[in-house]
């Protein structure tokens, strides 16, 4: 008796851990057993623009599988799926017949068509599964936001792998109860798990404004004879990214991955992961430094010869003739160089880097963009006059565009600096809202009287003949500049430049701000008021279409002169020619004799216009 209760109790002990504590994991393995499954992928979410307009969907397609050991016909079966896949036979071949495997492979990501032919085959064996695949409604539109997947349907590149948590799913598994072979049990009961689709996200973006800027962009490149170029426009008083954009490009439904080299290069946001020198559109900044401190005002003086001195070094201002007596409208007009010196200095080396800072240059923005650079600033400590001389014309400083546009919007919208950003919202695959972002304000730049001030000297730098003559009839304020690149062992890297436009819109009080880049224009000119600044307004009066924006004076009629022809003739003459015109110009050599011009003799160019003398 006493045997048989021990019996008992150790029977009953071991199904209490067979049963109870170890039961779901045995369970598991049993299901493992005798059944097969077949993984149904979820569907990614949907990426919309903020209009709803799709950018990135997923579609349905099929993955085939093969079973060998339920496979009758080897040879029969491979040829087949050799011929309508487009797949080498013997490849085929080996992993249909190949032993010991429960299941192989064959190809992923079928088109319907297809499935539907292998499927009224009724091959023994021969199995397809639900894949999902992205598709892209636009190709190349906002390819390098958007960004890319894998053929595992995870996210590579842009949003699609920055968010790609968010907008992966759950995948689901068909299951079916096979024989000890691992071959199906006809009649048997089969097991369906769905997948959860993924969540669907909102962009701030704008495709028709993404539309009109990228399609000005492909112009630029053919026109400029560019190396890239690179523009963005944002909302100011939100930090909403509107419009972002390179090109080079590529569509995003035929990823070129035979060229990994081009693919990443390609694929990077150089608006956010490029630093560059930003030259003259940099002194936006310094103006706004120089009048927040009290250290000049409208009426200030400032006499340029062409050239500072500053610790025994010679600093030309762009004009080598200079540009005389001036004042700080008139200075900043002429993009003067050394007017901008005088203020650097004016404001000192600790206010300089305390405005910087505040500017948020050196650091990153916070972007929700992979690969964010930060820009390059001089160890302070190191920094001597002649550096911050320099540093007041935009030299001598490095930034990321959006840096920089982030910094110009704190300065144009009151004196806020807010973190850029480019995901809207976040939804269920029901639509229903999960989360949404908003405007996040890091601090204070400058007080509302001074941006007032600054907002006004744009529209003045930019409309430099009469009111609303820039974008005929509206009130588009900007600035341009011409930037030098350098080497990557160090130095100046001789003819090559990035050309730049900055623009606001309403200049008054601005709801748009735009940055427009050119790398290494080839075509003859290198001043972004001549290669960038007639790109900028093409991209606005494509924006002001989209919106159905009505002048600001209807009144407003742009005056159109024949370019003279200057060459062989004295600088002198020619600037003299040119006023007479109403025509600006910006030189090109330090000679004194005209020896070329851009654009040629005969061009009917805006009254007001900037033209190139060359004199070397």
């Amino acid at each position: 008796m006493i045997v048989i209760s021990f019996l008992f109790c150790a029977l009953f002990i071991r199904l209490f851990v067979l049963q109870i504590i170890n039961g779901q994991a045995l369970q598991i393995k049993a299901t493992d057993q005798w059944t097969r499954d077949l993984a149904i992928v979820a569907p990614r979410g949907n990426i919309t623009d903020s209009t709803g307009v799709n950018l990135a969907v997923s579609y349905t397609s099929y993955n085939v599988f093969t079973r060998p050991r339920e496979i009758t016909d080897a040879q029969e079966v491979s040829k087949f799926l050799a011929d309508i896949l487009e797949l080498d036979y013997q490849n085929t071949f080996d992993k249909v017949s190949k032993k010991g495997v429960s299941e192989t492979l064959i190809k992923m990501q079928i088109e319907g068509e297809i499935a539907e032919k292998i499927y009224a085959k009724n091959l023994d064996g021969v199995y397809l599964a639900e894949n999902c695949q992205r598709f892209y409604p636009y190709g190349n539109l906002a390819s390098q936001i958007i960004g890319f997947t894998s053929i595992d349907n995870l996210g590579q590149a842009g949003i699609e792998a920055y968010f790609n948590d968010y907008l992966k799913g759950q995948d689901g598994y068909s299951y079916v109860q096979s024989d000890l072979q691992g071959k199906e049990i006809g009649g048997s009961l089969r097991y369906y798990v769905g997948a959860t689709p993924g969540n669907n996200l909102k962009l701030t973006l704008n495709s028709k404004i993404q539309l009109v800027m990228e399609q000005t962009l492909e112009k630029i490149m053919l026109e400029q004879k560019a190396k890239s170029v690179s523009a963005l426009m944002i909302k100011p008083k939100t930090g909403e990214v509107v419009a972002i954009s390179s090109k080079p490009s590529f569509d995003l439904n035929e990823v070129p991955r035979d060229d990994l080299a081009a693919l990443f290069e390609q694929s990077k946001v150089k608006c956010v992961t490029d630093n560059y020198e930003p030259g003259s559109t940099f002194k936006i900044l310094t103006i706004a430094m120089a009048l927040e401190e009290g250290v000049t005002n409208f009426e200030d003086r400032f006499y340029c010869p062409g050239y500072r001195v500053i610790d025994g070094v010679r600093i030309k201002c762009w004009k080598s003739i200079g540009h005389g007596s001036q004042t700080l409208v008139e200075a900043f007009a002429n993009s003067c160089n050394c007017c901008f010196m005088d203020l650097a200095l004016r404001i000192g080396k600790d206010k300089f880097y305390s405005y910087m800072q505040k500017f948020g240059l050196g650091t990153q923005t916070g972007i929700s963009i992979t690969g964010e650079a930060k820009g390059i600033l001089m160890s302070k400590n190191l920094v001597k006059n002649v550096d911050l001389a320099r540093m007041g014309f935009g030299h001598a400083v490095a930034v990321t565009p959006v840096q920089l546009a982030m910094a110009v919007s704190s300065v144009t919208n009151g004196g806020s600096l807010l973190t850029p950003y480019i995901l809207q919202e976040v939804c269920d695959c029901d639509n229903n809202l999960m989360k949404n972002y908003q405007k996040t304000v890091k601090n204070s730049t400058i007080s509302s009287q001074t941006s007032n001030l600054v907002n006004e000297l744009l529209e003045k730098a930019t409309n430099k003949t009469a009111p609303y003559t820039f974008v005929e009839g509206y009130n588009v304020g900007g600035k341009t500049g011409t930037a030098q690149k350098y080497k990557d062992t160090g130095g100046i890297d001789q003819g090559k430049y990035i050309s730049s436009f900055i623009g606001t819109y309403p200049a008054n009080d601005p709801e748009y701000v735009l940055l427009l880049l050119v790398d290494e224009p080839s075509a003859g000119a290198y001043y972004g008021s001549i290669v960038a600044a007639p790109y900028g307004k093409e991209i606005f009066l494509g924006l002001f279409d989209y919106l159905g924006a009505k002048k600001d004076d209807e009144s407003v009629v742009i005056e159109y002169v024949t370019m003279p022809n200057l060459v062989g003739k004295s600088l002198t003459d020619a600037a003299i020619e040119l006023k007479a015109l109403g025509l600006d110009f910006e030189l090109d050599g330090e000679g004194q004799m005209v020896k070329g011009q851009l654009p040629p003799a005969g061009t009917q160019i805006e009254k007001g216009g900037t033209i190139i003398i060359i004199t070397d």
